[in-house]
């Protein structure tokens, strides 16, 4: 099968999209399958083969957030080189409206993941102003799509609730098996960096950023110190537009010696982070699968993360972590709760066992068998408007 993979963020770019995106990219890579990954250029991005890099209207140095250009004539170029089975995009604007259109012209069927709740982010690009007609877009836009991927079953629930007519699937972001096999060595030095000689080490990654809900986490942390010491110490494991604002927050709260701003980390580093860490805490209310509390699972890191959607479909109470609702006290209490009881072991066990169901291979096996439906489904939706056409001709 040859895909038309198209993003409007890709690595080097951080981020949930593009992990996504690579991950399944390798994973349908291994079994036979043709992807070709249409993403923006950035000046630091290493070239490799089955790319096309096109350009971008604007690029913020401070965290290299982008505006692509999907209008590119590279893209439909590249496009028509090669006779692509389907196209599956990541984004519903931008590069969404490029793949709806090349979807039309060329009746090619497309797919679309569904990856976060987009009303969240219209700020960074001058839109707050269309929140409210936010999910009329995508409703408009999802209508173009053989089907949709939810990225968990909670989130399938919602688009049906909402009233997505397209057929709707499950696919989560896979994990890679390298996930699961953190360095002993380095993750003890992390360790010894990050945490001297405090007892506890936590670690969050998350982009500095106002969805995040960092403020929460800290004044959680505030909370936490008052009630069990400051033999502890958090790694904020990111970067983004908040980090000033935030460092203030450490300041005003008391934390400056509790809290470490570790900046941007590879990839490949965050299983050794988490692996260092006694428990991954998590604060985002913004998230529809929450990735990065998968990959702290498969290094063996429970989670205590505030109940959101997201975080539902992965966190189970008392086996792999805790989930509390969205209470500073709370959130700390869960913490404390979880080292007086010393179920941290327990709880790491059982966050492996989750990890275990959401190896890549498995997810890209069961985005092959969805992209064979979403073919067979415009097939029959071609076939039926063709026959509908000649019904309609009147013969004299």
């Amino acid at each position: 099968m040859k895909i038309a993979m198209m993003t409007n963020n890709y690595k080097p770019f951080i981020g949930g999209v593009p992990i996504s995106v690579e991950r399944l990219a390798a994973g349908l890579r291994k079994m036979g399958h043709h992807v070709v990954v249409f993403a923006p250029y950035y000046e630091e991005q290493e070239e490799e083969e089955n790319e096309v890099r096109f350009k971008v209207f604007f690029r913020r140095k401070s965290d290299g957030f982008s505006v692509p250009n999907s209008f590119d004539p590279k893209i439909e170029r590249r496009f028509c080189e090669e006779d692509f089975d389907l196209i599956h995009v990541h984004h519903p604007m931008m590069i969404g409206d490029t793949a709806r259109y090349l979807s039309w012209k060329y009746h090619v069927p497309l797919v679309f993941t569904y990856h976060t709740r987009y009303e969240q982010y219209l700020h960074y690009v001058g839109l707050s102003a269309f929140k409210g007609v936010m999910p009329f877009y995508l409703k408009k836009c999802m209508k173009s799509c053989d089907m949709v991927f939810a990225p968990t079953p909670l989130m399938k629930d919602y688009l049906e609730e909402v009233g997505i007519k397209s057929r709707v699937r499950v696919l989560p972001t896979g994990l890679l098996g390298d996930n699961f096999h953190p360095d002993e060595e380095r993750s003890l030095r992390l360790r010894r960096e990050l945490a001297g000689e405090k007892e506890y080490l936590f670690c969050t990654v998350a982009r500095l950023a106002k969805e995040k809900n960092l403020e929460f986490l800290l004044q959680s942390m505030k909370i936490f110190k008052e009630r069990h010491g400051s033999g502890f110490r958090l790694a904020l494991i990111g970067e983004g537009p908040e980090k000033t604002e935030l460092e203030k927050a450490v300041k005003r709260l008391g934390l400056e010696n509790e809290t470490v701003f570790v900046g941007k980390a590879p990839n490949q580093e965050i299983k050794n982070y988490c692996h260092a860490a006694d428990a991954f805490l998590f604060s985002s209310l913004s998230e529809t699968q929450g990735i990065v509390l998968l990959e702290a699972m498969a290094a063996g890191t429970p989670v205590i993360a505030v109940k959101a959607t997201g975080v539902s479909d992965v966190v189970v109470n008392g086996k792999n972590g805790y989930m509390t609702e969205v209470s500073e006290t709370e959130f700390a209490e869960k913490i404390m709760d979880v080292l007086d009881k010393k179920e941290l072991k327990i709880l790491s066990r059982g966050a492996r066992q989750t990890a275990e169901q959401y190896k890549s291979g498995e997810i890209a096996g069961r985005a092959s068998a969805a992209y064979a439906e979403a073919i067979m489904l415009r097939q029959i939706k071609e076939a039926s408007r063709h026959n509908h056409r000649n019904q309609d001709v009147v013969y004299l």
